[in-house]
């Protein structure tokens, strides 16, 4: 049996040298690579780089979409606990497989199991019994064809982990603020008790917080004042922003409410940025691409029905971001834009990589991560990421500072910077269309769930 832990600590090994060795004007970004300094990536990308786009969706671990992707740190087996030297096959299953897995920090610490990465057949079925063999499981190939497809043409990044261990609620904000920290030494995780996330949530609701010690009490109202996110930078630079999300509904509220993490931000969800910036429908963003109107910066999230979390029973999600990285091609805007397609957690399923625990919070288990710009050749990125970096890449696109001090939290000071995976030395690609089974007029003319893409 491949013993993870080993790889794991060579890793950091290497990290160390990179750091030792690292040349003059150069930053370490992972193990054996360096970036120019920070003033000159600034340049370089605010030359180029005119749109982020940061499409999120819901639930898989990177063995689940990409297992047996040429290149990759990606098998086609596993191993489990109860039976620590037989290979495990995945077994492949299709994006309407039924089973949702529960997968909350305690179940990530289940499954990564010291770092032997063995344990994920130890989790229930939120139906009920143990989840067994089906977390050892990969996506039909036909399934997610779009997404091989951009894997393949542009870069996978196969080694990108969520900031914090654990589920959805604390892995959105992360996108937004590259922390869930309260304070230094005290971190959200897992979900508030009751629905919405944020301060639409009722009365009486409270969050979860593990301090640095490993103990659990309970927190505040989920409408928070000390989280810095990029609205405060996005919006001090005068940099235009758009957060594209879903309706949900929510109690006697026919209309919906806008499902999104910035809900959890007080200061946006009762400022002027929450009619003027947070969007709904998301089917905005292909209508903005179309009109060559993007955002500098979009965060982009899925209704239920499109959003790939296990028991929606639709094969829709795919096509939903190859809907949107073809409107984003085949516009103006395509020459100066940065796409990053990423999942928000591992949603229970397999991966074979131990995550690298950089405090006490994560990082959690890995999840895909695919970039798609004119800017990049097509390759496997083995550096180590994490939702911080694509925050940093954002900042230094847009010359924005940093959110905090790494002692407080914020995780875009210390993660590798994204442009490690960029060539700026090329000219802009021309874009080819993305083939998928449902077209942008499908999602265009798509009634809304009212369902949330995850309530975890």
């Amino acid at each position: 049996m491949i013993v993870p832990f080993r790889h794991f600590v060579s890793s950091v090994a290497a990290l160390l040298v990179a750091s030792s060795c690292a040349g003059p004007g150069m930053t370490p970004v992972g193990p054996g690579k360096t970036v120019e300094s920070p003033s000159i990536v600034r340049s370089k990308l605010g030359r180029y780089i005119k749109h982020v786009v940061i499409i999120v969706q819901e639930n898989r671990s990177f063995d689940n979409v990409f297992a047996g992707f040429p290149g990759a740190d990606a098998p086609t087996f596993g191993y489990m606990k109860s039976d620590p030297t037989t290979k495990v096959p995945l077994e492949q299953i299709t994006l309407k497989a039924s089973q949702d897995i529960a997968h909350h920090y305690g179940d990530a610490v289940t499954a990564i199991d010291g770092n032997n990465m063995d344990g994920f057949g130890t989790p229930l079925l939120y139906g009920g019994g143990n989840v067994g063999r089906f977390a050892y499981s990969y996506l039909a190939h036909k399934d997610v064809a779009p997404y091989w497809t951009m894997a393949k043409r542009y870069v996978l990044a196969d080694h990108m982990f969520p900031t914090i261990l654990g589920p959805s609620f604390t892995a959105h904000l992360a996108l937004i603020a590259s922390t869930a920290n309260l304070s230094s030494t005290q971190s959200l995780e897992n979900y508030p008790t009751s629905e919405p996330w944020g301060c639409d949530a009722p009365s009486g609701t409270q969050t979860y917080l593990m301090n640095n010690q490993g103990s659990w009490s309970q927190g505040p109202f989920p409408c928070f004042t000390t989280i810095a996110t990029m609205a405060d930078t996005l919006d001090a630079a005068g940099v235009n922003w758009k957060y594209y999300a879903p309706a949900v509904a929510v109690g006697g509220n026919v209309g919906g409410q806008v499902w999104s993490t910035f809900d959890a931000i007080k200061k946006v969800r009762y400022g002027p940025d929450w009619t003027k910036r947070v969007i709904s429908p998301p089917q905005q963003i292909l209508a903005d691409a179309q009109k060559n109107a993007l955002p500098s910066v979009a965060w982009v999230m899925p209704d239920w029905a499109w959003s790939d979390h296990p028991a929606t029973y639709s094969d829709a999600g795919p096509s939903w971001v190859a809907a949107i990285v073809n409107e984003i091609g085949q516009s103006k805007d395509w020459k100066s834009t940065a796409i990053f397609i990423l999942w928000d957690d591992w949603g229970g399923f397999f991966d074979n990589v131990p995550p690298p625990q950089l405090d006490f919070r994560g990082l959690g288990i890995r999840v895909p991560c695919i970039i798609v710009s004119p800017y990049v050749r097509p390759h496997v990125s083995h550096t180590q990421y994490e939702f911080g970096s694509i925050l940093r890449f954002t900042e230094d696109a847009f010359r924005l500072p940093r959110l905090g001090a790494m002692a407080d939290g914020y995780t875009d000071q210390r993660a590798a910077n994204i442009i490690d995976s960029f060539d700026f030395t090329q000219g802009p690609r021309k874009f080819r269309t993305i083939r998928s089974k449902y077209p942008t007029s499908y999602f265009l003319n798509a009634a809304a769930s009212m369902r949330a893409p995850d309530d975890e």
